[in-house]
């Protein structure tokens, strides 16, 4: 290849000014009407071209392979009925086509599964640019058309971009698209769930309208409901308990001919956080004394703590002739909080509680139905569980964990775990010791566990000091001391009194860590950190159930007193089921519903707008994999011959450049003649010398008298003479 190059021995503008003022000059001497004015310019021109320095360059070159990009979608969608075959066998012929091409290269792209979707953008972004665009041919993209990363697709392409779209034209399917659901719930009241089923594709006629779903919660008995098709639905929830509530809603598949392609986009699994509004704790005191403001300091310390404090500060059997109308101005509405609003409560504590005759028997009946039904009670006991005042022989006594034996030991001890306590959640895990050294109590109550009781922590004779039990839907926790406040005090270097109080009304309020039976799944990317809580000293494997049916088991292995761990990827996001046989749980990995799955049926809405820039187009593997051809630039890239449809390549005539040779226009002493050459003719021409004609051989002269002679001139004012031939 042979090209004109400069190179200029002044600067640009240095140049440029000469060749202007050779031109102003020739032009000056056009209008004065002088000759030569034309040589004169060219001479100047010709100066100022010899400064530019052009030469003739000659560049060795070696033509270059055009490469043609073929993208495999490869991902999760991709494995639907009859796809997989499709694109074996379109990528193989293409691949062989574009081999069989003169001068062309394939570069072939996977594109595997990802947690975000097909990221199809991002890799046909990254894969031009990794080629030099002057050699790339055409692009190839063997997908679905559905993408999740349009933004990162390129806005042109310097070749055409064809897509060729897997699957069948009668393809349809129904999903359920979740359009809204809230990150948290309050326990107990109904939060809502916007919720719409879809019909995609080519629908089949007669298909019902109508779809049922089963909701369920955390795996419990489910709802089943009818739903319209296209209609946004709302649908309303209500969280049983803190803590994570998984809300299952599964789609029964729809009855046609043919069948939709997937139940997996059928079903959804939505995580949602249960907390509580503000926690309401009633304390009822029997009488003043040094734990008293340790209950009233742990509960009003938490800002998310309704306390309302019934204490007894005048018993009755105190006589001193007081008038009780003079000892209280408001009256205290123990009718409305132990009969009429008792069910407001989560929690209700007797700290020291005697029996004394201020509540009726219909108080304490009502607080055991409280408790069976599901509500907590927390019993912290002094002396006066020994006695005839003792709350067991109330209508409470039933449901306590532990009967009196009437004996009050009154000798110092150190409160210890039991072989359960160091299982159980509320206890375990207190002290990093075996036997740690807390502080000293100096009293207890004797009492006699009931039986499925779970004594937790014993004190003085190995007697029962934390009694747990459950009762109906409710919980008891009997305390049989009440001396913990001694812990606060420091006493002997204390112990975690505000830790073991905190526990123990987290238990009551059936906290989710805090169960003794109970399986915790942690969501770390697509791993799961499973954590199951037992009193057993074994436990059983756990079964999972996958997205898709499959079931396999983990064995869990020992990682603390009651505790047992493992660590299990996932393989694929969605919906998990673990059971052991005695606690179950449901597990969503990944979005809501896997995304790959949203939208099935092959279409490429996202791809059209740069198929159309770049002048390729889209085409589907079910009316045939195309030939491939090569087409020049600007010309059709698509079409439909009798053998069947055809895309196209643009060649682009690509080289490397391995030598260079530049020769000058002219030598120096060439331009030096040719300006020199150029100034003489216009000299020439300006005196006349140049291009005038000459006398031929044997013409005959005038003799020097003759009339009209040029050599004699006219007298002044006399006749111009009339010239010759020659002048």
């Amino acid at each position: 290849m042979t090209a004109l190059r400069f190179d200029p021995a002044l600067p640009w503008w240095a140049i440029a000014t000469l060749a202007v003022l050779a031109l102003l000059v020739a032009g000056f001497a056009l209008w004065r009407g002088l000759r030569g004015w034309a040589w004169r310019g060219l001479a100047g021109l010709a100066a100022a071209l010899a400064l530019a320095g052009p030469a003739l360059e000659t560049a060795t070159r070696n033509a270059l392979s055009d490469i043609v990009i073929l993208i495999e979608d490869r991902s999760a969608s991709q494995d639907l009925p009859g796809r997989a075959a499709q694109m074996d066998e379109a990528a193989e012929r293409l691949a062989q086509a574009a081999l069989a091409l003169p001068g062309t290269e394939l570069r072939r792209v996977t594109l595997g599964d990802d947690p975000d979707g097909t990221l199809l953008g991002a890799e046909l972004a990254r894969a031009v640019a990794a080629e030099p665009a002057e050699r790339l041919a055409g692009v190839i993209a063997l997908t679905d058309g559905r993408l999740h990363d349009a933004p990162m697709l390129p806005e042109t392409l310097p070749a055409p971009l064809h897509v060729l779209l897997t699957g069948q034209p009668e393809d349809w399917d129904r999903r359920l698209v979740i359009e809204e659901a809230p990150a948290f719930g309050l326990i107990g009241q109904e939060i809502q769930i916007r919720l719409r089923i879809e019909d995609q594709g080519r629908v089949p006629p007669g298909l019902a309208a109508t779809a049922t779903l089963r909701i369920s919660v955390d795996g419990e008995e489910p709802l089943v409901v009818s739903v319209p098709v296209g209609v946004s639905m709302t649908l309303p929830v209500t969280l049983g308990h803190a803590g994570q509530n998984v809300v299952q809603i599964v789609m029964e598949a729809p009855q046609a001919s043919p069948a939709e392609l997937t139940d997996r986009n059928n079903a959804a699994a939505i995580s949602i956080n249960g907390v509580r509004d503000r926690l309401r704790v009633l304390l009822v005191s029997g009488e003043p004394h040094a734990g008293e403001r340790t209950w009233r300091n742990l509960l009003k310390s938490d800002a998310a703590v309704d306390l309302i404090h019934f204490t007894i500060l005048r018993p009755p059997d105190k006589f001193d002739g007081v008038p009780v109308s003079e000892l209280s101005l408001i009256a205290f509405p123990t009718r409305e909080l132990f009969l009429e609003r008792i069910e407001d409560f989560d929690l209700i504590i007797f700290d020291r509680y005697r029996v004394r005759g201020i509540l009726p028997p219909e108080y304490y009946r009502n607080i055991a139905r409280y408790v069976e039904n599901g509500g907590a009670l927390l019993v912290a006991a002094g002396p006066e569980m020994a006695g005839v005042e003792s709350l067991n022989r109330s209508p409470l006594g039933p449901i306590l964990p532990a009967r009196p034996t009437g004996r009050v030991i009154d000798a110092p001890y150190r409160p210890t775990l039991t072989e359960e306590g160091r299982r159980h959640p509320v206890t375990a895990g207190l002290s990093d010791s075996e036997t740690p050294e807390w502080g000293r109590w100096l009293r207890l109550s004797e009492a006699v566990p009931e039986p499925g009781a779970q004594v937790v922590m014993t004190g003085a004779e190995d007697s029962p000091l934390l009694i747990l039990n459950r009762v109906g839907e409710g919980r008891v926790a009997l305390l049989t001391s009440d001396q913990v406040w001694l812990w606060g005090r420091g006493f002997e270097g204390g112990g975690p009194q505000l830790e073991l109080l905190r526990r123990i009304a987290h238990w009551s309020m059936k906290e989710p860590e805090l169960e003794e039976e109970t399986l915790l799944a942690d969501v770390s990317g697509s791993d799961l950190v499973l954590t199951r809580r037992s009193m057993a000293e074994t436990t059983p494997p756990l079964t999972v159930t996958r997205p898709d049916g499959g079931t396999e088991e983990i064995a869990l292995s020992p990682d603390g007193p009651g505790r047992f761990s493992a660590r299990w990827s996932a393989p694929e996001p969605g919906l998990y089921r673990l059971d052991d046989g005695q606690v179950r749980r449901v597990v969503a990995i990944g979005p809501r519903a896997p995304r790959e799955f949203e939208e099935t049926v092959a279409a490429a809405p996202l791809l059209e707008p740069l198929v159309a820039a770049s002048g390729g187009s889209v085409q589907r593997l079910s009316d045939g994999v195309p030939d491939l051809r090569q087409i020049r630039q600007g010309r059709r890239a698509e079409g439909r011959a009798i053998s069947g449809p055809w895309i196209g390549v643009t060649p682009r005539d690509a080289a490397s450049v391995t030598g260079l040779e530049r020769r000058p226009l002219l030598p120096g002493w060439g331009w030096l003649a040719l300006i020199a050459g150029l100034i003489l003719a216009g000299w020439l021409r300006e005196g006349g010398r140049f291009g005038r004609g000459l006398p031929h051989e044997g013409a005959r002269l005038p003799s020097p008298g003759a009339v009209g002679n040029p050599l004699i001139e006219a007298p002044s004012g006399a006749e111009e003479p009339r010239r010759n031939a020659y002048g």
